[in-house]
């Protein structure tokens, strides 16, 4: 559907990467990794058609459409929520008037059997089949549910956008994109700003989008939900695997570990052959064969090991003073500013525990924390045990960082005592070695301001650390090592997080901040998502109980023999017809499968044997997904036969 082709970029002296190519296909799930800085930003502006590249070309067929939801956008403010997210079905209107103008030319025609009718024709369909995937016939309807879906309530749909944080603004951009439904979704950290049981909204969405998805994420539980494909970029060339992040990122080591072996056994070759030059080429009668050995070593084709980023932050929290058995305690806390936020907050913490404050975003939990730190007001009682000293990471913590000042200032002009010895190191532990601690806070990139926020923390030895979201900006590396620190971390721990992974196995307990107070769950992250949903679905697991109940009550009545006759012959045409569908589905898959892996390795200047590879990928993914259909339909008609047994 979309093929990028020997895509280049550099800024100045520095190239970002060179000769990219890969091709996205219709329903491809691609997850896009790669070094912080490889480009990957970078290249979905590109195939947004945002910026260009210094040379390269991405091919778009004309009558597919690209939606790019990028980390900063803009908004109209003044509009409504529900204004600005129907701002979506531009696209509709448009097809709305195209299939009346071309329903008009066909009603005034007579040559019915003429090309030009049968070209109207074929638009109308195409029309018709676009108008149907975006679901025309149910605008507002499809607004109000994604909308909610992301976390906006039935009162917020009215209210204006400049009513919201930038995190929310966010949502409502999102909003639109999935809406539009375009044939490329292209999402750059779409779970930034989103709340647990939003992201789970928009995993269950996005498994069952229609067209391709290109997605950058530090998420790996949404990495791994979502894609089937994983894409890395690296300054030599381009990793290009189907399988999902993690699967991906156990392949790439055991490549790492093939190279670094071929490179290994090709290096030991080298040196034996230039020993027997250097012991041959003096002698006379030996003289040719150590020509040979010359010219074979300068054809030979030097390996070469592939950058892979390992480099990781690796520190440990300072041990824990000591402080009293309860460090926090509430009663009947209450809060509200223009209008109520939480009330009847009963907590109590005790020492070294390790808590998640989980809930929707607006719910309290970054309120809750500041009243625990004494920065705000609250309704209620509130107290700290005995000695307790606390360490706190905001949201926003690496934003409220001096940019005038370098990166060694900022905990030079905080560090106190013995520890100051130690700054270098402690820096090094967090990535920031040689000139980097020299540089201004301006110039960080966000992910190296949250490295350096987070090395603050350990200037002093804290008994009780408050972080609020502090995986924002850190890669998948950084966020294990601090998960790892966090879990060797002797004093107590409130986390405030919507990275499931990252929550998975540090945490002991989870407070739910709702409107009425707290609900806890003990367990870690998993076991609050497995009551929530259970929960949920206690209403539906009732309902199919009655369904139960009703088909019993139906395949009592006996059938005649002739009915019985028949519905046997379907059941098993239908059966037979979906086992033959899975098969093709398989040999299919397996063959796509090889022309993915013979289109990674294309070489673009010789475009006909490309576009051969091409062109027959497309036609084989075409048969696919037909096949898939009849599958689906085949599978359907089978159930609904079964049922009505």
């Amino acid at each position: 559907m979309v093929s990028v082709q020997s895509l280049s970029i550099n800024f100045g002296q520095r190239d970002l990467f060179t000769n990219l190519s890969f091709f996205i296909g219709e329903k491809d799930r691609i997850g896009l990794i790669g070094k912080n800085g490889a480009g990957k930003s970078t290249l979905m502006k590109i195939i947004a058609g945002r910026i260009g590249a210094t040379s390269g070309q991405v091919l778009i067929p004309k009558e597919k459409t690209i939606g790019y939801l990028p980390q900063e956008m803009e908004h109209e403010e003044e509009a409504s929520i529900i204004d600005e997210a129907s701002r979506a079905f531009e696209e509709i209107n448009i097809l709305e008037e195209h299939i009346t103008s071309l329903t008009e030319q066909l009603s005034e025609r007579s040559d019915y059997e003429s090309e030009g009718y049968n070209s109207l024709i074929q638009r109308l369909s195409e029309a018709n089949d676009r108008m149907a995937i975006l679901g025309g016939g149910n605008m507002e309807q499809q607004v109000q549910k994604v909308l909610q879906g992301l976390g906006f309530t039935a009162e917020d749909m009215n209210r204006q956008m400049k009513e919201f944080s930038g995190g929310w603004k966010m949502r409502v951009e999102l909003a639109k994109l999935l809406l539009m439904q375009p044939n490329v979704l292209l999402l750059d950290e779409p779970t930034n700003h989103l709340d647990i049981e939003s992201i789970e909204w928009l995993e269950s969405f996005l498994k069952n989008y229609s067209g391709a998805i290109i997605l950058i994420s530090h998420d790996r539980v949404f990495l791994d939900t979502i894609t089937n494909r994983t894409v890395e970029i690296t300054g030599q060339k381009v990793h290009d695997i189907k399988a999902p992040y993690s699967k991906y990122m156990e392949w790439r080591a055991e490549d790492m570990e093939r190279q670094e072996q071929a490179y290994k056994n090709q290096q030991k070759y080298i040196e034996d052959t230039q020993r027997n030059i250097d012991k041959f080429r003096a002698k006379k009668n030996k003289a040719a064969f150590a020509q040979s050995l010359i010219k074979k070593l300068d054809k030979m084709e030097r390996l070469e090991i592939d950058t892979f980023e390992n480099a990781q932050i690796n520190f440990t929290f300072p041990s824990a003073p000591r402080s009293g058995k309860v460090v926090v305690k509430t009663d009947d806390l209450a809060k509200s500013f223009d209008k109520p936020v939480f009330k009847d907050v009963n907590l109590s913490i005790a020492r070294q525990e390790k808590v998640a404050f989980v809930g929707k975003n607006g719910a309290g939990k970054t309120t809750l924390t500041r009243i625990i730190l004494g920065e705000e007001r609250a309704q209620g009682e509130m107290s700290l045990g005995h000695n307790v000293d606390i360490g706190y990471y905001a949201q926003n913590q690496s934003e409220q960082l001096d940019p005038s000042k370098t990166v060694f200032e900022v905990l030079d002009d905080e560090a106190t005592g013995e520890i100051r010895t130690q700054l270098r190191a402690l820096l090094g532990a967090f990535l920031f070695s040689g000139e980097d601690i020299d540089k201004k806070v301006s110039v960080l990139s966000g992910g190296e301001k949250a490295r350096l926020a987070l090395c603050k923390l350990l200037l002093h030895p804290y008994n009780l650390l408050i972080l609020d979201e502090p995986t924002n900006h850190l890669d998948m590396r950084s966020k294990e090592m601090l998960k790892r620190a966090l879990q060797q971390y002797d004093g107590t721990l409130i986390v405030v997080s919507h990275d499931r992974d990252f929550l998975s196995g540090l945490t002991e307990l989870v407070y739910e901040v709702t409107p009425t107070g707290l609900k806890q769950y003990i367990g870690d992250i998993q076991e609050f998502l497995k009551e929530k949903r259970a929960s949920s679905i206690a209403a539906y697991e009732a309902d199919v109980q009655k369904q139960a109940v009703a088909k019993e009550e139906k395949s009592s009545n006996k059938r005649s023999y002739e009915e019985r006759k028949e519905f046997e012959r379907q059941k098993r045409k239908l059966t037979n017809a979906v086992g033959k569908s899975e098969r093709s589905i398989e040999e299919l898959e397996s063959e796509l499968a090889q022309l993915q892996e013979e289109i990674s390795q294309l070489d673009y200047s010789n475009q006909e044997a490309a576009d051969k590879v091409l062109n027959r990928f497309q036609e084989r993914k075409k048969l696919l997904d037909e096949t898939v259909e009849a599958w689906e339909q085949f599978t359907l008609e089978l159930e609904e036969l079964l049922e009505s047994e």
